[in-house]
């Protein structure tokens, strides 16, 4: 059973700042903010009424072929969610692996590869240089200051090229606007947690600002099963504190002519338990290891605007650094350096109401730099056009391509086309599409080797590409009191790294296949109540299965890919102040490795579930009390395998605001 997971190096801490100050937002990431209030009426994940990952530029839900989910600052507040992998763990199509707050958290989407997922936060391509894989580590980015999250599910690369064959999932941070705003807010609880959160906001004359500050702590959360403890030894929890800073400015310096800057930078550090290099077996390290990680991003833009808004030219240049340290007691210290330096350029037409064009040209620059084994640069150019347009009434089109030259492995084109059909009668919408991703191989992958452990780098390897396509519809209903819809995927991924047995580097020798189907039934029974209900089915299995000693074939499936995965939420509003909210997770059985890889062939998984529930209480406009419990049923179970998932948990805590227009966005 191939698993295709990126699995290497301990190196998973880090340390790193950035040091560029130049950040922006795009202009469509501005147009979708000032809708955020009608996004929030209109619920988590269903259909609201301006996206923009899709395009580029915003656009109705009902033009896009598609499939996007877009989560609010409202959903966040709502759920209590404190950092990006717990408000994406419920969202159709996606799997989150992480064993607790802090450690490393994968994303797969529609079965594809945890590598295979592009982050984006305002604008800035996250990836990490300086990881085996190529991924940014999700786990460290808070949620206090996101305005909202958009989930773009399918192929993508046609637009935003490397890394984009499962999806895209774009972080929109808030903006500043109107009077000074400063809001606050402190929880505690459970496993020693204490965070804190402060930010301020507003708009001066033609400049806007938002500063944000978030502090995330707790200092004993169980990780290891007690069926890995030696006899007598005593279970050690984890410990976690992360700071995390961001910036947000924006000026009109003209009518025509604007200009912005976003900046962020975290350092966390976290003591857990690793395992024994050099036991036989899996065993965890009797003393806890030490990951150490900073980093940094920024990006500055400047949009010029002619002929009255139907030209946009927008610059931009992005600066990403990422330092990660890593100490465990049957090792020696780890480290790795990365950093990116990207321009771009992106000129949008609005040839009338319903036809936008967009051309657009990036340069990338991508480094592995000073404690790696090596220093690696890698270059890559591209140029990507886009047009999307009205083919007959309610019938849209958009239709995307791009080219990718990289100095190492050469050129690249990807495509997606994305029809959506509105049937009036009924306001039933049909969408479907057709693209081709790729993911290039990480700079580790082709020049870092390790000797001790007779691997060795391949230079020669070339980028796992895939095709998929969609299709589906959702359906509302009784004044859009009930909406429901679904959508069946299938995606080809080929050319996959994979480290084959008796090799010693890695070789595009692999291929899988995954396809199923993702639903969601939406409903508001009576005002004060609103639940939905989301059920995604996937099939993920590589093209070459496995086989034992004698030939006999043991599966094919892909590990951390669960056939069923169930979600409902409900939320209750019984009196204005006031809103409890309740959360299911089901997720199915799967296959998955142990703590290190060590053993031969995947490991059958049962499913778990867990029960999530969160209440608020509006005081005043300027502040709110609010508390949740966490795995309510206190279930145990292991995401991933050989690590125990957060148990029952209870947390409270408070939310202050002052100026600006009033709070209540927890209700």
């Amino acid at each position: 059973m191939s698993s295709f997971v990126p699995f290497r190096s301990r190196r998973i801490a880090a340390l790193s700042f950035a040091v560029v100050l130049s950040g922006a937002v795009p202009f469509t990431h501005a147009f979708a903010q000032q809708a955020s209030a009608q996004q929030a009426a209109a619920g988590f994940g269903t259909m609201a009424p301006i996206v923009v990952t899709p395009t580029l530029f915003p656009v109705p839900p009902a033009e896009i072929g598609s499939d996007v989910t877009v989560i609010t600052a409202a959903d966040i507040a709502r759920k209590q969610a404190n950092d990006l992998p717990s408000i994406l763990r419920d969202v159709p199509g996606l799997m989150v692996v992480q064993s607790s707050p802090g450690n490393i958290a994968n994303v797969f989407i529609r079965g594809t590869n945890s590598n295979h997922t592009k982050f984006l936060i305002d604008g800035i391509d996250i990836s990490d240089p300086s990881q085996p894989s190529g991924t940014f580590d999700i786990s460290q980015i808070p949620t206090s200051d996101i305005e909202r999250i958009e989930v773009l599910r399918g192929p993508q690369s046609g637009l935003y090229g490397s890394d984009a064959i499962g999806g895209v999932v774009n972080i929109i941070t808030k903006q500043g606007s109107g009077p000074l705003r400063a809001d606050s807010s402190i929880e505690g609880g459970s496993f020693g947690t204490f965070n804190q959160a402060a930010s301020v906001s507003g708009s001066q004359g033609r400049a806007n600002y938002a500063f944000n500050f978030t502090h995330l702590h707790y200092s004993d959360r169980p990780e290891v099963p007690s069926n890995l403890l030696a006899p007598g030894e005593a279970a050690i929890g984890d410990a976690f504190g992360e700071r995390a800073y961001s910036a947000k400015l924006g000026a009109d310096l003209t009518d025509d002519l604007s200009a912005s800057l976003v900046a962020r930078y975290y350092d966390s550090l976290l003591r857990n338990t690793a395992d024994d290099d050099f036991a036989p077996f899996t065993t965890p390290d009797a003393t806890q290891s030490l990951q150490d990680e900073r980093a940094g991003f920024a990006r500055g833009s400047a949009k010029l605007k002619s002929f009255g808004g139907a030209l946009e030219d927008e610059f931009g240049i992005a600066y990403t650094r990422y330092h990660r340290v890593n100490i465990t007691p049957s090792s020696s210290i780890s480290t790795s350096d990365g950093d990116r330096t990207k321009a771009d350029w992106r000129g949008t037409l609005h040839l009338d109401a319903d036809r936008t064009a967009v051309l657009g040209v990036e340069d990338e620059e991508d480094r592995l730099i000073e404690g790696q084994p090596v220093n690696a640069t890698v270059n890559t150019a591209a140029g990507f056009a886009e047009y999307h347009t009205p083919i007959v009434e309610n019938l849209y089109g958009n239709v995307t391509g791009r080219i990718d030259s990289n100095n190492r492995f050469g050129r690249a084109f990807t495509y997606r086309f994305a029809p959506a059909y509105l049937v009036a009668a009924t306001n039933t919408q049909l969408k479907a599409s057709y693209g081709t991703g790729f993911k290039a191989p990480s700079l580790e992958q082709l020049f870092v080797s390790f000797p001790a452990f007779n691997f060795f780098a391949n230079p020669n390897l070339k980028p796992e590409k895939s095709s998929g396509y969609d299709a589906g519809f959702e359906q509302p209903l009784l004044d859009k009191r009930l909406s429901f819809g679904a959508t069946y995927f299938h995606n080809h991924i080929r050319n996959l790294i994979e480290q084959p047995a008796g090799s010693n580097k890695d070789l595009n020798i692999a291929a899988a296949t995954a396809y199923g189907v993702e639903s969601f039934v939406a409903v508001t029974p009576i005002e004060t109540v609103t639940l939905r209900a989301d059920y995604t089915y996937t099939q993920a299995a590589s093209d070459s299965p496995v086989t034992n000693s004698s030939g006999t074939i043991v599966g094919d499936a892909l590990i951390r890919r669960p056939k069923h995965k169930i979600s409902i939420d409900g939320t209750w509003t019984p009196i204005d102040p006031l809103s409890v909210t309740a959360e299911w997770l089901y997720v199915g059985a799967r296959f998955d490795n142990n703590r290190d890889f060590s053993n031969k062939f995947p490991l059958h998984v049962n499913s778990y579930n867990t029960i999530n529930l969160n209440a608020s209480y509006r005081l005043a406009d300027y502040a709110t009390v609010f508390g949740r419990i966490d795995n309510l049923l206190d279930r145990h179970y292991q995401n991933p395998t050989g690590f125990l998932g957060p148990t029952l948990g209870v947390f409270a805590g408070v939310r202050l605001s002052w100026g600006g227009a009033p709070s209540g966005d927890a209700n």
